[in-house]
């Protein structure tokens, strides 16, 4: 049952949206999201053996940032494309370019194969996130789209959880490179299922592709990734700015910005429309979304290493200790939701999680190396709790507040600037940590014989098969500086917490809307 129409820059056939077309349609961009999700966590617990097998154990951040800086940089362009041409052939190429770079990622004989591969997954990845958002924007109006939005909020939290159990599971077991083979079967699935039943029309665009603007925001997104990751990625391991490489990143970086502002207020079809921040409700919630990244996302980074680290876990008991943060967000997630759909009302729950969350922030600067593991499973299940409340509430309230044919650009650009919090809060608190945890193991070894101390003991050394190998009277110093360095350090999130609880009260309460994008564009009739 469907009909040929070229209006509204449409052709090919109208889709008729029955229950059954967008459950199924539903099924497959969750598993998409789910390879996305995923691969961004399974790999972290696989990582030390990863790196010791290929050799490269001094340039083991590359894996990590090659493929977060492929993500960032791709999300925004995915967006704009889906916008002008369609998302169905976009979708199709991102799940194609994810389940390549997976097999080239699984068979890499080298280090630099597997950055490379694992790149070019990175550029699939990017793609399956912001094309599912979208896409569900397009099949599912505003006002039901809370009962498909909670799932895909949720399945964030399995995969930190799920994530590092099956990498810790795979490297034991079968071995490292299954981290990798297991996206094969699921986008395989994915993709077959995209291809018969993803029959969303294709559209002509009106207006050139703003290639100025992608390729400057690309190398702004590529200098921001890069500043964040230095440390990691450098062959001395800090921060050193007398580094004519690193200055000249970051002024590279800045005069990138400037002149993508530039270029976007004069295209005649941006690639991220300024005139998009006009509107309150899509300022706040991409507001939101960047300061979320910066505080959540930088927490829950460290947060498994501490189980490691100062209470001597192995990192498959660590992901299952991280369990009651993932239930916190599953049951707001799913629960805000369903009652978004029941009331049409969403602005509410930003403003609790925010709350909520940041109260989580401030719990975490009472963690201390004997903490009951229940006391820690409180703290992080109210964590998780308020952080499901915000996730996919403010995707909803930025898709609401732009046109139908704005879908993409404005999901892309909540995503993104989520993203490029996510690298910067991460790369401040790792070094605010870093930092103090240095003048505390200064002082914690002051009194212990030189004999005694490990040759290159160092903040930059620790890991928790090294720490687990300390003599035991240094380790109890060390254990202890290591926790005494993390809990003061989530006290600098916690500020950043109350801005954006604060913003949310500016989120102006739009009324949803009752008609699918697609349908709202005249390109598909709702059954």
């Amino acid at each position: 049952m469907s009909r040929t129409t070229s209006s509204n820059g449409t052709d090919g056939q109208e889709l008729v949206l029955t229950q059954r077309t967008i459950f199924v349609i539903f099924s497959a961009l969750m598993a998409a999201m789910l390879l996305s999700a995923l691969d961004q966590s399974v790999v972290s617990t696989a990582l030390p053996t990863i790196v010791g097998d290929l050799g490269a154990v001094q340039h083991e951040g590359w894996i990590i940032t090659g493929y977060l800086l492929a993500i960032a940089i791709v999300m925004p362009i995915y967006g704009k494309i889906g916008d002008l041409w369609g998302r169905r052939k976009p979708f199709l190429v991102a799940v194609a370019i994810f389940v390549i770079g997976s097999t080239g990622s699984a068979l890499s004989s080298s280090f630099a194969e597997l950055v490379t591969w694992r790149s070019l997954q990175g550029l699939g990845a990017g793609g399956l996130v912001i094309l599912s958002q979208a896409i569900i924007a397009d099949i599912v109006s505003a006002r039901d789209r809370g009962k498909y939005m909670g799932p895909m909020g949720a399945v964030f939290g399995v995969a930190t959880v799920a994530g590092p159990l099956l990498g810790g599971w795979f490297t034991d077991g079968p071995g490292w490179r299954w981290c990798f083979w297991l996206n094969v079967p699921i986008g395989i699935i994915a993709f077959a299922v995209a291809f018969f039943r993803l029959k969303l029309p294709a559209r002509r665009a009106t207006t050139r592709f703003d290639l100025a603007g992608a390729v400057l925001i690309a190398t702004t997104t590529a200098g921001i990734v890069l500043l964040t990751s230095w440390s990691t990625i450098s062959d001395d391991g800090r921060y050193d700015w007398g580094n004519p490489v690193l200055l000249g990143l970051a002024v590279a970086t800045v005069v990138a910005l400037a002149a993508f502002i530039v270029v976007e207020r004069r295209a005649s079809d941006p690639l991220i429309p300024l005139s998009l921040f006009r509107s309150r409700t899509f300022s706040v919630s991409v507001s939101i979304a960047l300061l979320l990244g910066i505080t959540m996302f930088a927490a829950l980074s460290f947060l498994p290493t501490f189980l490691q680290m100062a209470r001597g876990y192995d990192a498959t008991d660590a992901g299952l200790l991280m369990l009651p943060m993932t239930v916190g967000l599953m049951i707001t997630a799913i629960g805000s939701g369903l009652l978004i759909t029941r009331t049409g009302r969403y602005k509410l729950y930003p403003i609790l999680g925010m709350a909520i969350a940041t109260v989580g922030l401030a719990l975490l600067t009472r963690l201390t190396a004997d903490i009951s593991m229940v006391t820690f499973g409180a703290m992080i299940f109210v964590l998780g709790f308020g952080i499901g409340l915000v996730m996919q509430t403010i995707v909803i309230a930025v898709q609401n507040a732009v046109p139908p044919e704005m879908v993409g650009v404005a999901t892309s650009t909540n995503n993104f600037l989520r993203e490029i919090g996510a690298a910067v809060g991460t790369s401040v608190f790792s070094t605010v940590f870093t930092t103090n945890l240095t003048t505390r193991l200064s002082r914690a070894v002051e009194d212990v014989p030189p004999g005694d101390i490990p040759p290159g003991f160092g903040a930059d050394s620790l890991t928790p098969e090294a720490v687990d190998r300390l003599p035991s009277a240094l380790h109890e110093l060390v254990v202890n500086a290591y926790t005494d360095a993390l809990a003061p350090a989530f006290w600098y999130l916690v500020p950043l917490g109350v801005v954006g609880f604060a913003i949310a009260f500016l989120m102006k309460q739009v009324k949803l809307s009752d008609k699918a994008g697609l349908v709202a564009r005249g390109a598909a009739v709702q059954d």
